[in-house]
């Protein structure tokens, strides 16, 4: 039996769940974490080979992190997948004859309502990336000689309207390429997670946004030599924009706009939320989004209880 330590147990199974699972990057990042933790902890209690490994030590563990180290009933509960993904893998592949994960439950627990932002606020958000002031001593060239700020705000306009206008998360704004961009037919292709893709409206706001950026201000970001990777959106270095870049630009702008609590998944959300709310259907939602399953759209069915009390009114017998 290969012992819990050994590299090429976590190296396969690593590459068990990005090749044959298709997992993205960051999830494989969030597994790989989760099975280092296991692994030492099982390690620390004397737990060497695979065969020894009980349905205790692993309920042992789940508890300790929620008790030992304060984790969120979420962060246990992706923590548990994570242990039954590797074990039904290493029975699969004939390193144990029993599951031990196969017992383990999964905890119920409260979903978290999603924050929103109101149209108002989405209004604000948005008009929040400005020109900076202009400087009388600037020449009309200074701006390609590094002299005075690159027009990074025509970037973060676009970002930000992209984002609020297809509901995209922040992963897939840095990897949205140049060609999933359809002027004619106002629409991306956005390449979501399990590498599903799907289509999305911009709306006229976004593709103007969008336009002005890529005209004027992407050139002057993209460097010879193909660092761009043909990507829409670049850093400075003319690199494309990472999921933490994506996150200090909205937590920048909000706080330029007077808001507080803003994170790239808020305009997703808020993104559903003003659908439902405009009356879009649930099943078209779903799809906009790119959830797998349903049940995982209906969390935003909390939002509109005013326009759910007219439907029961109009349409209730009895109401």
């Amino acid at each position: 039996m290969p012992r819990l330590d050994h590299a090429s147990v976590r190296k396969a199974f690593l590459a068990y769940i990005r090749i044959e699972c298709g997992l993205r990057p960051n999830s494989v990042e969030a597994y790989a974490r989760d099975v280092r933790d296991l692994f030492a902890e099982l390690a620390e209690r004397g737990v060497l080979d695979l065969a020894d490994v009980t349905p205790r030590h692993l309920a042992d563990h789940l508890a300790g992190l929620k008790r030992d180290r304060g984790m969120q009933a979420s962060s246990v509960a992706r923590h548990l997948a994570t242990i039954k993904v590797l074990f039904r893998w290493l029975a699969i592949e004939g390193k144990l004859k029993e599951n031990p994960a196969d017992v383990l439950e999964q905890p119920t627990r409260w979903k978290r309502l999603p924050g929103t932002l109101s149209p108002k606020q989405i209004k604000a958000l948005l008009d929040a990336p400005q020109p900076p002031p202009p400087d009388p001593q600037d020449s009309p060239n200074a701006a390609r000689r590094g002299a005075t700020p690159l027009p990074l705000w025509l970037r973060d306009k676009a970002m930000l309207e992209l984002m609020y206008a297809c509901g995209l998360r922040a992963s897939e704004v840095g990897a949205l390429a140049l060609t999933d961009v359809h002027d004619t037919l106002g629409v991306i292709k956005v390449t979501g997670k399990g590498d599903k893709q799907r289509l999305v409206p911009m709306g006229r706001p976004a593709s103007a946004a969008l336009e002005q950026y890529l005209t004027n201000c992407r050139p002057l970001l993209a460097r010879p030599g193909g660092a761009d990777m043909g990507r829409v959106f670049l850093s400075r270095t003319g690199r494309p924009v990472e999921r933490v870049a994506v996150w200090q630009i909205v937590k920048r702008n909000a706080a330029a706009a007077g808001l507080r609590g803003v994170h790239p998944h808020t305009l997703r959300h808020s993104f559903a939320t003003h659908l439902l709310v405009g009356g879009a259907d649930l099943r078209i939602v779903q799809e906009l989004l790119g959830h797998a399953d349903i049940a995982t759209t209906q969390i935003y069915t909390h939002v509109d209880k005013a326009r759910l009390k007219h439907v029961h009114k109009t349409h209730h017998p009895r109401a």
